[in-house]
């Protein structure tokens, strides 16, 4: 039989988040594969567990990945983690958990803190429906993509930031988005946690003569239907009604459903679309 993949959540900050099962899952496995082994030794001094450890990152993901499997495939259990949190989440672990699925590998979590997930609970931000971004990516084009994206994103969006990145961060996020509100989540579960509810705009008046520091997690308030709305009809109406109603015509609709639609278009009622366009027969 073969062995397990065990995902094991280890605190954000907070020593006190361990749960006693995960501690107990990481004293009982074969092996530990680590982003960071020095950072996690820390750790599990800490909780006394003496099970080796190897490192396992986003430069080695793929190479360690295979090297694991065959371990586990002779029947040894294989422990993840990460630095801080729950391991796949942003974070090469997810490499190691497709190929243990393609390879017949069994793959269990042991859910524990999640810097994105609380966050998102204190932001007083809708929760919902949202989606989660991690580091908005280092390549120019590719970062432009995504904020190109998130203009159209209606769901609350989590975003990571690095203090030394976070006012460009900011300044981008406005720009691409205009005034939205932002929760900024500062060193969770530790002695300086701070949540700052505001906007895009007051976050970066508030950092013009202030350093970021720590580790920030920003929660982002997704784009309103209402706003959609008024875009979309302030779009409509940038052409004329004639046009608008050529739309739907070409399209296949008869004159009474084209007109229907240009007035939800619009935002109005049909009987006004239908006046404005015959108002030249009327006289």
């Amino acid at each position: 039989m073969p062995g397990t993949l065990y995902l094991c959540a280890t605190p954000i900050g907070n020593l006190g988040d361990m749960t006693p099962r995960a501690v107990e899952t990481l004293q009982a496995v074969d092996v530990i594969a680590a982003e960071d082994t020095r950072n996690s030794i820390k750790l599990l001094n800490y909780f006394q567990i003496r099970t080796p450890m190897t490192s396992y990152h986003e430069h080695n993901k793929v190479e360690k990945a295979y090297k694991l499997i065959r371990q586990m495939q002779e029947g040894k259990n294989v422990a993840l983690i990460t630095d801080a949190g729950t391991p796949a989440i942003s974070d090469p672990g997810e490499v190691l958990v497709r190929m243990c699925h393609e390879n017949g590998i069994p793959v269990t979590s042991l859910p524990g803190a999640a810097a994105c997930i609380t966050a998102l609970t204190l932001s007083g931000l809708p929760t919902r429906r949202f989606c989660f971004e991690g580091f908005l990516p280092a390549d120019r084009k590719e970062r432009r993509e995504v904020l190109k994206e998130l203009v159209q994103e209606s769901r609350t969006v989590v975003l990571y930031e690095a203090p030394h990145h976070l006012v460009h961060t900011l300044e981008e996020l406005q720009e691409a988005l205009g005034d939205r509100d932002v929760t900024l989540c500062r060193e969770l579960t530790k002695k300086f946690e701070s949540v700052m509810p505001t906007t895009l705009k007051k976050a970066l008046e508030y950092y013009k003569d202030r350093e970021p520091k720590g580790e920030y997690v920003l929660v982002l308030r997704g784009r309103s239907r209402e706003e959609k709305l008024r875009e979309d009809i302030a779009a409509w109406e940038s052409i004329s009604l004639e046009e608008h109603m050529a739309h739907y015509r070409e399209q296949g609709l008869d004159e009474k459903a084209a007109m229907k639609q240009v007035a939800k278009d619009r935002g109005v009622g049909k009987r006004e679309i239908y006046a404005c366009l015959h108002k030249d027969q009327d006289r």
